[in-house]
C-alpha cells in the first residue's frame, strides 16, 4: 500500500470524528493523573482499538431498537443534517470519559447532562421519555459498553480473557453510574444478557428512519466502501433477537467484510493517538509500533514522545 494511499485512508476514517473541537487538548495540564481508567485498564486497550469503530455502528444499530430512546434521538437530535457534528460528538464523550484525566471526565459528563436535561417528550407508543431518566440513560450507555466489547471479541487484535472483559464493564460501569444510568451490570455475560433479552424493545417509526441512515449514511465514495465493510461487521455481532425487531440480517461473508476493513483500518491507522497522550500523560511508555498518527496535540516544552 503506497504513501498516498494510506494518507487517503487515514484521512477518510479520521475526518468524521473531526467536526467539533478536540476534548482532550489541555490533558497534559493533569500529569500522572489516570483518570476513571488508567494505565494498563481494560478500556483503554480496548477503545484505543480500530475495532471500536465497529462497536460504534453496533451500538447505534441496537440503541434505537428502544422506542423512548429514538424517539428522544429524533425529535431532539440534528443527526440528519449534521450527522457528523453528532458522531463527533459521541466520540469526544468516550474519548474524554476513557483516557481523560479526572477533571476531563467530570467536565465530559457534565456536558451530557446538560444536554439531556433538555431531552423530554411522549414516543409514538404514548410513553413519555427523558434521556435523563436512569433507566434510559442506562440503555444507551449499557448498549455502547456492551457493543465496544463485542466488536472487540470479534475483531480486535488481541481478544480478551474473560476476566478482562468483566474488567472492562466494571471499568464502564462507573463512567455509567457517574452518568446517573441504572441498572448497569458489572459482568459481561450479565451485562449481554440485560441488552438481548431486554423487555422495553420495539418496532418504531424513529427505529425505521435511524436503521436506514446507518445503512447509507452520508458520506463520500471512499468512506462509503469502508463504511459498509464495518457496517456488515457490526451486523454480524448483533444478537438474532435484535436484528429481526431493526429489519436486518447478518450476510454471508459479514464478519470477514468487518475483519478485513477492521485489518485494513489497523495497519493504516494503528491504535489510537489519544491512547499514547493518556500513556504520555501518566508517565507510561508507549509501546513501540503502535502510533502510526501525529498526536492529536502540540507538546508543550518539557514534555517528549
Amino acid at each position: 500500500m503506497g504513501e498516498s494511499w494510506r494518507a487517503r485512508v487515514r484521512a477518510s476514517a479520521t475526518g468524521p470524528f473531526g467536526h467539533i473541537e478536540y476534548p482532550l487538548r489541555h490533558t497534559l495540564d493533569f500529569p500522572g493523573d489516570p483518570g476513571v481508567c488508567g494505565p494498563g485498564s481494560a478500556s483503554w486497550s480496548v477503545i484505543s482499538d480500530v475495532a471500536a469503530f465497529v462497536g460504534g455502528i453496533r451500538a447505534l444499530l441496537i440503541q434505537s431498537a428502544h422506542p423512548e430512546v429514538v424517539a428522544g434521538v429524533a425529535d431532539h437530535s440534528r443527526y440528519r443534517v449534521d450527522p457528523l457534528g453528532r458522531l463527533s460528538r459521541t466520540s469526544a464523550y468516550v474519548t474524554a470519559t476513557t483516557f481523560g484525566a479526572g477533571p476531563e471526565v467530570e467536565s465530559a459528563v457534565e456536558a451530557v447532562r446538560r444536554a439531556h436535561s433538555r431531552v423530554e417528550g411522549t414516543s409514538h407508543r404514548g410513553r413519555p421519555y427523558s434521556a435523563g431518566d436512569p433507566g434510559l440513560s442506562a440503555w444507551v450507555h449499557n448498549v455502547l459498553t456492551d457493543s465496544f466489547l463485542a466488536a472487540h471479541q470479534a475483531f480486535g487484535a488481541v481478544a480478551l480473557t474473560s476476566t478482562d472483559a468483566d474488567r472492562f464493564v466494571r471499568e464502564q460501569a462507573r463512567i455509567g453510574r457517574m452518568l446517573g444510568a441504572e441498572p448497569v451490570p458489572e459482568e459481561a455475560d450479565s451485562l449481554s444478557r440485560w441488552v438481548s433479552d431486554h423487555a422495553d424493545l420495539a418496532p418504531s417509526p424513529g427505529m425505521r428512519a435511524a436503521v436506514d441512515f446507518l445503512a447509507d449514511p452520508p458520506l463520500d465514495r471512499l468512506q462509503k466502501v469502508g463504511y459498509r465493510l464495518l457496517y456488515l461487521g457490526a451486523v454480524s455481532t448483533i444478537p438474532a433477537r435484535i436484528q429481526g425487531l431493526l429489519g436486518i440480517r447478518r450476510r454471508r461473508g459479514g464478519r470477514p467484510a468487518g475483519a478485513l476493513a477492521v485489518k485494513i483500518l489497523r495497519s493504516v491507522l494503528g491504535f489510537s493517538p489519544t491512547w499514547s497522550l493518556a500513556l504520555l500523560r501518566t508517565g507510561r511508555p508507549i509501546p513501540e509500533g503502535v502510533l502510526r498518527q501525529p498526536l492529536p496535540v502540540d507538546l508543550p516544552p518539557g514534555w517528549e514522545v
